[in-house]
């Protein structure tokens, strides 16, 4: 469809996963703006495809509305793509998307390959809930008060990091966190896939040195509180009470807190009257 911007999943990492409707959308683009046009020119190049190309990359992504939009206002079709995986998954684009929709230009997606999805299944871990974290703060006080957020975070937490930061990040998540079950994914769907199970304390000790490749980490959510005495539950809430607050307000303040029902709470308070 003339005027339609794409966004193109690719591999990861083997090339075999790119969905032949990928394959078909690059061909029949105008224009495919990519995050490193070697890399992709690489791909377009194994496919027998040859397209004008346009670098998108974070530092120069706001400039580059234009000139996406420019191209659809002359009903060309525009392929988006990252060096791998879903476009605007930690990587550039979203910018340009809001851009297309808010000039009620088409957009449309190939779903393709994600390095977040293929490490969630691959950990082990649960995958009802989770939560994509992208890369950690490289700052090791922001680090911490990310990570400090997620403390009483119950869903399962997904972050990319660098070969040489990861074993930081481990030791981060092991002094905020805790010895949670997790997994590092390694080169996923390469010849050198790993995934290394285990607490975190485990994976650190299994790690030799600095790993290389891309990484994704996987950790588990926060384990559920164990209920709070109920008669300690309705004393702290009998002292909200006398400090002003209502009686069903104090239960529901007090449930929030500690994961307890609020009718327990409100009956006994009443029942003290």
């Amino acid at each position: 469809m003339p005027g339609t911007l794409w966004l193109v999943g690719t591999p990861i990492g083997n090339l075999a996963d790119l969905a032949p409707r990928a394959r078909d959308v690059l061909a029949g683009a105008d224009l495919v703006a990519a995050e490193d046009t070697r890399r992709t020119g690489r791909l377009l190049k194994g496919l027998g495809i040859k397209k004008p190309m346009l670098s998108l990359y974070d530092a120069n992504e706001r400039e580059r509305v234009g000139a996406i939009v420019d191209a659809l206002r002359d009903d060309r079709t525009v392929a988006v793509v990252s060096d791998a995986g879903m476009p605007l998954v930690s990587d550039p684009g979203f910018r340009v998307v809001r851009a297309c929709i808010e000039e009620g230009y088409e957009v449309g997606v190939v779903p393709g390959p994600s390095a977040v999805l293929a490490a969630l299944v691959l950990s082990g871990l649960p995958t009802d809930r989770f939560s994509f974290e992208g890369f950690a703060p490289r700052k090791a006080g922001a680090r911490a008060d990310r990570l400090e957020a997620l403390r009483d975070d119950a869903r399962t937490l997904v972050f990319f990091e660098s070969p040489g930061r990861v074993t930081t990040l481990l030791r981060d998540v092991l002094a905020v966190l805790g010895d949670r079950p997790a997994a590092l994914c390694r080169e996923l769907t390469k010849l050198h896939e790993q995934v290394i199970r285990g607490r975190v304390s485990e994976v650190i000790a299994a790690l030799d040195g600095d790993p290389k490749g891309e990484i994704v980490l996987v950790v588990g959510g926060a384990p559920p509180r164990a209920p709070r005495d109920l008669d300690a539950c309705v004393d702290e809430a009998r002292d909200l009470v006398a400090e002003g607050m209502k009686k069903r307000e104090a239960a529901h303040a007090v449930a929030d807190r500690h994961h307890v029902s609020v009718n327990d709470i409100y009956d006994r308070l009443v029942a003290y009257d």
